[in-house]
């Protein structure tokens, strides 16, 4: 129940629907209606997006995010390497027939490659079905065909595939793999995903290395980031909000160690 109402909410309040939804409905009711509160929504919405087009503010929300676990140098000895589904899209996958990967697609190349750096260590992938809409297939099926259409064998991974959410995959991976306490675990999933991350595995008694991947941002604004297309940007600010309205809830549920967990 909390996955379908996390995911109902969230597909009504993501910033970038929202605010063109203001626009539209101010637009539409005030050709049949003077009333304050058309005006409102029209001026909400028209400024939100004014707002996004003419401010970095993708960049800004993300970046506290990104940089909140920056990236370790390689440790000597890995036990174990966990990498966080996300990467795949399950309806087109389903549909097509073969992997489709999205923009998230850098969690699964650097799994490949610290598997072959650390060839004794323990590897997992977890993702289940995280669609809403049926016909989606779950990623850890997909992921085994990819890995070993890479030259990675499946036999070597251990794949979860009943996870739907960050919590799930803390939970669920850490019942099947039983680390010890005292091992190295890499976590590999997005740099801005990174600190919701580390707080359920932290959350769920396991305390592993972050290890993020899939940066969004640069360390500094460029003002060349203001020419990338409205819908890119929106994109990423939608991104942000997930992150940043995923870090109270679960901080609320008592699904994260911290409000913003910190190295």
């Amino acid at each position: 129940m909390v996955f379908l109402l996390s995911k109902i909410a969230w597909g009504l309040s993501r910033p970038s629907g929202a605010l063109v939804l203001l626009a539209a409905v101010g637009l539409l009711l005030g050709g049949v209606s003077r009333h304050g509160l058309a005006r409102l929504a029209l001026v909400a919405g028209v400024a939100g997006l004014t707002v996004v087009v003419l401010l970095p503010l993708d960049q800004w929300l993300l970046r506290p995010l990104e940089d909140r676990f920056p990236r370790p140098a390689p440790p000597a000895r890995v036990d174990g390497i966990v990498v966080l589904g996300g990467a795949i899209d399950g309806l087109i996958s389903a549909d097509r027939g073969i992997p489709s990967l999205n923009g998230e697609a850098e969690r699964l190349t650097e799994f490949l490659a610290l598997a072959r750096r650390y060839p004794d260590a323990r590897l997992c992938f977890t993702g289940g079905i995280g669609d809403l809409l049926p016909g989606a297939v779950a990623e850890a099926g997909t992921a085994g065909a990819l890995f070993a259409a890479l030259g990675l064998s499946p036999e070597r991974v251990v794949f979860e595939a009943a996870s739907r959410t960050t919590w799930e995959n803390a939970v669920l991976s850490r019942a099947l793999l039983h680390p010890a306490a005292g091992e190295t675990w890499l976590l590999i999933t997005s740099a801005s995903h990174m600190p919701r991350a580390v707080g359920a595995f932290r959350a769920a008694g396991w305390h592993v290395l972050p290890w993020p991947v899939a940066y969004k941002t640069t360390r500094e604004t460029r003002l060349a980031t203001l020419a990338e297309p409205l819908g890119i940007r929106l994109g990423r600010l939608d991104w942000a909000a997930h992150e940043w309205v995923g870090l109270l809830a679960y901080w609320a549920l008592g699904h994260g160690s911290a409000l913003f967990p910190a190295p």
